[in-house]
């Protein structure tokens, strides 16, 4: 079953005291005690409960909204939303909070709003229906419909439509920004990458220019690249092709344009395009293709740093492993948890590359069979490219089924069919991408075929 990246409830958020672009300060403050906070500030304790259960309903979906989306984030403030009442929802520092409502949000702090089949927090628009109108849900008229005994959830049908939906008991965690912390380019594979081409083909239904990607497999190929390519030159970004901070958020921004996520008519987010192909987190009892990735990862590093035991590749995210993590975290200054996060996926990548950029000179002779450290794809060019025609030749002559390839140094159709044979029966995803665990077979292979010679 794939996994999703489905809303989960913050533990904190970072409030701007002011305007957007006011200078002003921003203050942290856990989720709960904010929506405490906007609740006491901008509905009144003695309104119905249903009126009162409600708003908190909508000022829960609005703030989860503007986090989901890294509404300003994505335009580069350093917080998750204001407390202007002319862009977000009232926030006062240090305010007393009515023990009703914190009551109510105790109990359902938890709990947002989603529109039809979208799984991303709806935007429930809303103004005091007084002083103010909207589109949305009137606060004052909130108070009317209660008293005519409609539930918090009808009366939530009444301003957003009969297709809501209230998502309960959603999780508490940490939240972390979406930019994967290092840039993406050409050989780069993961969850991150899957999330830009998806956003980007999207954006693309809009921006014909840009070049539709297919398949949508977190592998950084050149279509994925002439795409980035495009976007950057349409939107006035420096045209490299690489995914860093700046192009991620730019991404994210007209992603959330083209889709209305801020707005009530928004597309939403549903489940099939939230799945997951890579795990957000291995840890000890994990098994399949990515712990084994880590797992070889691993054991090249150790095997030029003695600091690090040798573990076997096989799949399997057992004690072994763990200890080997965590001996990897404790090295480099990681909380030592002993499972592999973001975090430490990212360093473990920066060190395997450091290693087989930096190998002792006795080392070198053989350097050509550690796998490059990049994704290579149909259509990529190098000596590393060259080096995997010089296997597959090797392989080809002893092995009639694997298609024979020239070594050109420029990854062609026959190097990508040589390769899908290879990933045939062996349990490795049938890309024709060469990353580590096709990269090891291939040598496997080789080596097999030299040394019977």
């Amino acid at each position: 079953m794939p996994e999703y990246a489905v809303p989960t409830i913050p533990t904190t958020i970072t409030v701007h005291l002011g305007r957007p672009d006011e200078p002003a300060r921003n203050v942290e403050v856990p989720f709960i005690e904010y929506i405490k906070n906007v609740a006491s500030s901008e509905i009144y304790p003695t309104w119905p409960e249903s009126a009162i259960r409600a708003n908190i309903l909508a000022q829960i979906s609005f703030a989860l909204n503007r986090i989901y989306t890294e509404w300003y984030r994505s335009r580069g403030y350093d917080f998750d939303i204001t407390n202007s009442t002319q862009y977000d929802q009232y926030f006062v520092e240090n305010r007393d909070i009515y023990e009703n409502i914190s009551q109510i949000v105790d109990d359902i702090f938890n709990n947002y709003v989603v529109k039809g089949e979208s799984i991303s927090p709806y935007f429930t628009q809303y103004c005091n229906g007084t002083t103010s109108t909207c589109p949305g849900l009137s606060q004052w008229g909130t108070v009317e419909l209660a008293n005519q005994g409609m539930t918090p959830y009808e009366i939530l049908q009444h301003y957003y439509g009969d297709d809501i939906n209230i998502v309960s008991n959603a999780p508490v965690e940490d939240n972390i920004p979406s930019y994967p912390g290092v840039p993406l380019r050409l050989g780069s594979a993961q969850e991150e990458v899957r999330t830009i081409q998806r956003q980007l083909n999207r954006i693309g239904d809009n921006y014909p220019a840009i070049p539709k990607i297919d398949p949508t497999d977190g592998i950084f190929d050149l279509q994925t690249d002439a795409a980035v390519r495009k976007f950057q030159e349409i939107f006035n970004l420096p045209v490299d092709g690489i995914v860093g901070k700046a192009t991620w958020y730019k991404i994210k921004y007209l992603y959330n344009s083209v889709k209305n996520l801020a707005e009530l008519t928004s597309e939403g987010i549903t489940l099939s395009e939230a799945d997951r192909i890579f795990a957000t987190v291995l840890r000890e009892g994990d098994s399949g293709n990515q712990v084994r990735v880590v797992q070889y990862y691993l054991a090249v590093i150790g095997y030029f740093d003695n600091r690090f035991p040798f573990i076997a590749p096989d799949g399997y995210f057992g004690p072994e492993t763990a200890n080997a993590v965590r001996t990897f975290q404790q090295a480099y200054g990681i909380e030592p948890t002993g499972e592999v996060n973001r975090d430490t996926w990212n360093k473990l990548t920066e060190i395997y590359r450091s290693t087989i950029s930096n190998l002792p000179e006795e080392y070198l002779s053989a350097s050509d069979e550690i796998y490059p450290g990049r994704h290579l794809t149909l259509g990529m060019e190098g000596d590393d490219v060259g080096t995997l025609q010089r296997f597959l030749t090797v392989i080809s002559a002893n092995d009639p089924a694997i298609p024979q390839v020239t070594v050109t140094g420029i990854f062609d159709e026959p190097t990508e069919q040589a390769v899908l044979e290879i990933q045939k029966g062996r349990g490795l995803p049938l890309t024709g991408a060469v990353g580590p665990l096709t990269w090891a077979r291939i040598v496997a292979l080789y080596q097999q075929y030299v040394n019977q010679d």
